[in-house]
């Protein structure tokens, strides 16, 4: 982090200060909300959560040498210096748009419904062949996560990369005024946190508060496949990706190598390059022209962007493949909805075993349209060519009805404990096994199973 003094500290976040005044002029180094971090040199932002409230543990974050808090209540003498402010939240907040104005960098914003974390690490990838680079750290991309995310800038950095998600209409436009990025980069808009927006273009609409909060010399960078994204003319530059003729940036002659990624050729106005991208998955194809559109903006080779690509690795449980018991199993279990199930599933599909096998659990946050939405991903997946489409939660008993009447062969557990209870008489030897699911529903323990030796 770019040092400054609790004084500007107390003019970013507009808050009242208690304290000796000579503080004022200290240093602060690093800013945490997690008082184990906290010590000489820190500024100490405590968060209320649903179990624990962070401004119990002021006094022995000062103890522990720390410049001063950030407190939403009146500080004991012992918890002092602080700035006192209305809401800790807001305060991160503007204190991290703050340090992002200290930085002429280019700041690249990634947005949309799915393959944002994966989209991030491509760009990241590409972007650290030519420049010194500053990414989002896993997901950290909400209005508690950005914050963290942009107060790890320094003098260093020469370009960011920042991922935004967002569930509700107005997240966008406070993200935004955060990281007022230069490029923004959409991923698919597709059917996620339709409780709160409704519909795609509501999806759309939310996401695309971005613009609001960029200059009229700004480049959005957009999903051409994507018919939404298509129809989106806003006021700046604008740069498509995707496979399909008509994208400024295509993939073409794509080469599927299995578990061993992809090859295909990018093309562009000013000519066209090899890539080759080294992780499972036919989704990664879109992830890597994103990150080829953003490196051809800000000036990269195609051979930077090739070397960028090429060193790309997956992040967490997002289709990791893992090879136990004679079986190919694809951990998945970060996060489910209708249009990354069905990418997952185009993906099964790729791989060679005995049988192709998905259990896909419940995916959360889709709103009315919910039960018709698991049945489409059941009907999807039958359709496919799924030998054996296993629901399990709740919700998903609508995957499992939708399977069978596509003419699937199909099984359904109401919850996890009967799946796993019976794991074994659904999988056999030779299998490629998908696992899928809403985060929350902690499928990993489903993967934990499958691969134990």
């Amino acid at each position: 982090m770019k040092p400054f003094t609790l004084r500007d500290a107390l003019k970013a976040v507009e808050g009242r200060y208690v304290g000796d005044e000579a503080a004022l002029d200290s240093l602060i180094e690093s800013v945490t909300s997690d008082s184990r971090t906290a010590g000489p040199g820190s500024l100490f932002i405590p968060l209320k959560g649903s179990h624990v409230d962070g401004h119990d543990f002021m006094a022995a974050c000062i103890a522990a040498g720390a410049v001063a808090t950030l407190s939403e209540r009146e500080p004991a003498p012992n918890e002092q210096p602080a700035v006192v402010v209305d809401s800790t939240v807001r305060a991160t907040g503007a204190l991290a748009a703050w340090h992002r104005s200290r930085f002429d960098i280019p700041v690249i914003g990634i947005t949309g419904s799915v393959g944002k974390t994966t989209t991030k690490e491509m760009i990241a990838a590409v972007v650290s062949q030519r420049f010194q680079t500053h990414k989002t750290q896993k997901n950290l991309n909400n209005e508690l996560g950005v914050p963290w995310t942009l107060m790890r800038l320094d003098d260093t950095h020469q370009v960011s990369v920042v991922e935004m998600g967002i569930s509700d209409f107005g997240e966008m436009r406070r993200l935004t005024n955060m990281v007022r990025p230069d490029i923004a980069v959409f991923t698919v808009i597709g059917d996620a946190h339709l409780e709160f927006l409704g519909d795609r273009a509501g999806v759309m609409r939310a996401k695309g508060e971005i613009f609001e909060g960029m200059d009229a010399q700004g480049l959005a960078v957009l999903n051409g496949d994507d018919p939404i994204q298509r129809a989106c003319h806003p006021n700046m530059r604008r740069i498509t990706y995707g496979l399909s003729e008509g994208c400024d940036v295509r993939g073409a002659d794509v080469r599927n190598l299995g578990e061993d990624g992809m090859r295909m050729t990018v093309r562009h106005p000013d000519g066209a390059f090899e890539v080759r991208v080294p992780a499972f998955g036919s989704h990664l194809s879109c992830a890597a022209l994103a990150a080829a559109a953003v490196g051809l903006a800000l000036g990269m080779s195609g051979d930077e962007i090739a070397r960028g690509i090429a060193r790309y690795q997956t992040v967490g449980d997002r289709a990791r493949v893992i090879h136990a018991r004679d079986m190919t199993v694809v951990s998945d279990c970060y996060n489910a909805n209708p249009n990354s199930c069905q990418a997952a599933l185009n993906s099964l599909m790729q791989l060679q075993g005995k049988r192709r096998v998905c259990i896909l659990g419940d995916m959360l946050e889709l709103g009315p349209r919910s039960e018709a939405l698991h049945r489409g991903v059941g009907e999807y997946a039958a359709k496919a060519g799924v030998d054996l489409v296993v629901g399990c939660g709740p919700l998903s008993h609508a995957v499992a009805d939708g399977a069978r009447d596509a003419g699937g062969e199909v099984l359904y557990f109401e919850d996890k404990a009967g799946l796993l209870a019976s794991l074994w008489d659904v999988v056999c030897p030779g299998d490629c096994v998908l696992v899928k699911a809403s985060h929350s529903m902690a499928f990993e323990a489903v993967v934990e199973r499958l691969t134990e030796e």
